[in-house]
């Protein structure tokens, strides 16, 4: 990816546009820091659609996780403690 100070993005903003179109994302700096990047309405439009359509939610994540049995080995281990209130001296 191509970095430009701002100043110097500022004045060849045509050639930062034109860099972006060819599909290599610009990245403009300030103070030494990267600040925006410029890309393609195309490249933008694919990530936000990638980003809204290809995401589960935490919920579905969740749900998709395989859930053990007895019957495939998966046990969970025995309680060695009571965390009851009840177990609780007070």
């Amino acid at each position: 990816m191509t970095s430009w100070q701002l100043q110097e993005a500022k004045n060849r903003f045509s050639a930062v546009v034109e860099a972006a179109l060819t599909g290599e994302p610009q990245e403009v700096t300030r103070r030494g820091k990267p600040v925006v990047v410029v890309l393609a309405f195309e490249e933008y439009q694919r990530l936000r659609e990638a980003k809204a359509g290809d995401t589960p939610s935490f919920v579905d994540h969740l749900l998709t996780i395989p859930k053990g049995t007895e019957e495939d080995g998966f046990e969970l281990p025995e309680r060695t403690k009571d965390y009851t209130s009840k177990a609780i001296e007070i």
